[in-house]
């Protein structure tokens, strides 16, 4: 198996077209065309990280936060330390690849692994996206319907939720008369035609509209289709922002807040009351999340769990729901169990013999002071 494989795999369930415009995600150094031996996860890469894979003979790094975010203008391998990394992976011949916003915004994304990590149940998107979907709607013979419908499948359309090759047909009656330069695959040149035709209609997300339509008109015997794109305001149910479920049992915030510090293994929580006596309904976003704070509220959540949360938010908390500074690496770290799990998944189903290491050193650049009692 060829890296290009397993990038695929990853991008059908996080695909860069749900990423946010001005990130960086995908293949960031080296090539997918080479065999892939053994697979390394940690939430950004380091010198130790990059130590560890090499030592595990792994050829293939995936990395949450992209290593190269911004345009490198010159690679100083003596004076630079990432222009020095990106000189061992090439010189080891080790392929990097970040999943960053969209695995943020992605159905078993980062915001459902944390909801997962603090046992939440019955977990949905916070904010789903809307605006990014079409409905692709396409005139064809009824011998030709399922070519195209499998073709537009193929190329992602037809994707409902938790459901794949949706679509739906209609009977009709198209009508064409044909220059003398035409080519009319069914009927005569400068004749009015009649043909029974069957109208199907699929949704496709935006970022797969172009692919779905390429593989329609390979497909379609037409000289001309008929095609009509509508772009719709329709909430995407497979992706959006943060997540929110609820509680087994209900606590009180003081149990609430010990509770999350210990799931997330956080010790430096940092926190504003709410005016909640129980916790039962939470949300909660990976990452910097604190834009979602009035969608958490307008939620009705009891508590809002996220990171990299400003003084002036806090205030705008207080006395509105419990919020919760649980820290960026440690409300984004878990995600990676759920990329693993699913990576393993794909390899078995491939009889792939490689196999997935998780870093087992940490990342995370932030301490935390505790004074001592004398």
């Amino acid at each position: 198996m060829v890296i290009d494989n397993l990038i695929k795999h990853i991008e059908e369930w996080a695909p860069p077209g749900v990423a946010w415009d001005r990130d960086n995600v995908g293949l960031q150094v080296g090539s997918g065309g080479i065999e892939l031996k053994n697979i390394f996860l940690c939430l950004e890469l380091s010198e130790k990280a990059l130590t560890e894979a090499a030592r595990r003979n792994c050829n293939f790094i995936f990395t949450h936060h992209p290593f190269i975010f911004n345009p490198i203008k010159k690679l100083n391998t003596q004076k630079d330390s990432k222009a020095a990394l990106i000189e061992k992976l090439l010189k080891k011949n080790i392929t990097l690849y970040s999943a960053h916003t969209n695995l943020d915004f992605s159905g078993e994304g980062v915001s459902f692994a944390l909801a997962e990590k603090l046992k939440l149940q019955n977990v949905k998107f916070l904010n789903n996206f809307d605006s990014n979907q079409f409905k692709l709607s396409v005139f064809v013979p009824e011998k030709f319907a399922d070519d195209i419908s499998d073709a537009v499948f193929g190329a992602g359309g037809g994707i409902i939720g938790r459901y794949s090759e949706c679509s739906f047909r209609s009977n009709g009656i198209g009508t064409f008369k044909g220059s003398s330069k035409s080519s009319p695959f069914t009927g005569k040149k400068n004749n009015s035609e009649r043909v029974e035709e069957i109208k199907i209609e699929f949704l496709v997300n935006s970022w797969n509209l172009n692919s779905a339509i390429s593989e329609m008109l390979a497909k379609h015997p037409y000289e001309e289709p008929a095609y009509d794109i509508y772009p719709l305001k329709n909430k995407n149910s497979n992706y959006g922002e943060g997540a929110i479920g609820t509680l087994k049992q209900e606590m009180n915030e003081n149990d609430f807040v010990a509770f999350v510090s210990k799931q997330l293994n956080a010790g430096g929580l940092r926190y504003t009351t709410g005016t909640r006596k129980k916790i039962g309904k939470v949300a909660v976003c990976g990452g910097s999340g604190a834009d979602l704070l009035n969608k958490a509220v307008a939620s009705g959540a009891d508590a809002f769990i996220t990171a990299d949360i400003k003084y002036h938010t806090f205030q705008e908390a207080e006395n509105k729901i419990l919020l919760i500074d649980a820290g960026h690496y440690e409300t984004e770290i878990h995600s990676l169990s759920f990329v693993k799990d699913r990576i393993t998944k794909f390899l078995n189903r491939e009889k792939s013999k490689c196999k997935v290491y998780l870093y087992t050193g940490t990342t995370n650049p932030v301490k935390f002071y505790k004074q001592k009692e004398y």
